[in-house]
């Protein structure tokens, strides 16, 4: 990933020397299991791990000759470790050591996007409290509905934030699985115990069963579930971008000191975060895609997948890394305007309130289709002649006989629309408000 979507410490578990490092590992806690299996003799074991290193130029160097990553990695290796070296490696098949590897990078990028998404609930959390009460309209298709809270609007981000916690945890359990059975995983050359050791050793579960590779389904589920945070993320950016637009303006992302909008327009205040995260997200998606179609492999193995996971790997973790810590920045330095939302609701003249109306009517025991009818005409004359909807339906011949002008009143109230914010809080924040 370029850098400039690449944090610090998300970047530094995708190095080369990262990825060596993790198959350096692997294999030191294999060679500590085969010695105590008395399958390398103590002063091997010693030698191994005292010296053993690598360098990742000549491992570069190495590969372009031999045209295979593992056998240059372990060449560099032994060129460090000396005539121990011969038991590095014992028993093993390149995939052991890739896979295994590849999943304690997976894993540890995930506890790093876990700290990300939690900032982010902490920030949906506050916002949430912040404007519980705060009345603005709902729309549904880009028009005015009936009223909400930006709260409760917020709220609904939170409790996704807590389902995409609880499947980023999943996720993490999936791929936290290793291997170590050899050539077609048939564990011919090495047993099942020196996989549960060294899996042991790593903080790995082993893989039930493996061919050649552990199955990628796993990785299938871990790619999918950042996709899906994503989409949270972006859920979160489009409704920014949308209330952030000039004719509504409701909330705008924070604009910092020197920022500059537009190399034409110095008046402009532009989006930028929420439609750079709305791109990402795109990007997530497809890393999905592709981690599903790394799941069928040829027989025991094939390398299909190993190209798209040096890219899909370390990317998506990275650009997931830096959406969450931008959606949080956004989210802690948003600028909210309630005097904008209600200004908002109000221009509708009272519309908000027809299906209020609508369900009076039909309990006074007007026909649910004739009481459509009424409220349907003199809404339509609002939208076109911008007259006030409670004055329209006071006067209406039809409706007199069922509501008298003091029920009609009491219809258009706002706390009717709102009295169950309470209720949705509970369910959302069963702890109650954070200290």
């Amino acid at each position: 990933m370029i850098e400039r979507y690449t944090r610090p410490e998300m970047g530094a578990l995708w190095t080369q020397e990262a990825k060596y490092r993790a198959w350096l590992v692997v294999e030191l806690a294999a060679c500590r299991a085969l010695a105590k299996r008395g399958e390398i003799p103590a002063g091997d074991l010693a030698q191994i791990e005292a010296k053993a290193d690598f360098d990742v130029a000549r491992i570069d160097a190495i590969e372009k000759e031999v045209k295979h990553d593992v056998i240059a990695f372990l060449t560099s290796v032994a060129e460090f470790v000396g005539p121990s070296s011969r038991f590095i490696h014992k028993g093993l098949t390149s995939s052991d050591v890739v896979d295994t590897g590849f999943a304690m990078q997976l894993r540890d990028a995930g506890k790093l996007l876990r700290a990300g998404l939690e900032r982010m609930d902490r920030a949906l959390v506050n916002l949430a409290w912040k404007y519980k009460d705060t009345i603005m309209i709902g729309r549904s298709h880009g028009i005015h509905a009936e009223p909400v809270t930006f709260g409760l609007k917020v709220a609904v981000w939170r409790a996704e934030a807590q389902r995409n916690l609880a499947r980023l945890d999943r996720a993490i359990a999936a791929i936290s699985v290793g291997m170590l059975s050899g050539a077609v995983g048939t564990f011919a050359n090495i047993g099942p115990d020196i996989e549960d050791a060294v899996c042991q050793e790593l903080g790995l579960e082993p893989e039930l069963a493996s061919t050649q590779v552990i199955s990628r389904d796993r990785h299938a589920e871990f790619f999918n579930t950042l996709a899906l945070i994503g989409g949270s993320i972006e859920k979160v950016a489009v409704e920014i971008r949308h209330l952030q637009r000039t004719e509504v303006l409701e909330a705008e992302e924070p604009f910092t000191a020197g920022q500059k909008g537009s190399s034409a327009m110095p008046h402009k205040r532009n989006p930028i975060l929420s439609e750079n995260l709305t791109g990402l997200a795109r990007l997530l998606r497809g890393y999905a895609g592709m981690g599903l179609e790394d799941i069928a492999l040829w027989h025991e193995r094939d390398i299909s997948h190993s190209s798209v996971e040096r890219v899909i790997g370390p990317d998506a973790c990275i650009v997931l890394d830096f959406m969450l810590h931008r959606v949080s920045g956004l989210l802690e330095g948003l600028v909210v305007y309630p005097e904008r939302m209600r200004a908002n609701l109000d221009k509708m003249h009272g519309l908000v309130f027809s299906q209020r109306v609508l369900l009076a009517l039909t309990e006074k025991g007007m026909l649910r289709e004739e009481a459509y009818r009424v409220v349907q005409r003199n809404a339509m004359r609002v939208w076109q002649e911008g007259l006030d909807f409670q004055t329209l339906l006071a006067a209406d011949a039809d409706l007199q006989g069922y509501l008298s002008a003091a029920e009609l009143g009491e219809l258009f109230d706002l706390s009717y629309h709102t009295k169950q914010i309470n209720t949705i809080f509970a369910r959302v924040f069963p702890a109650g408000r954070p200290a």
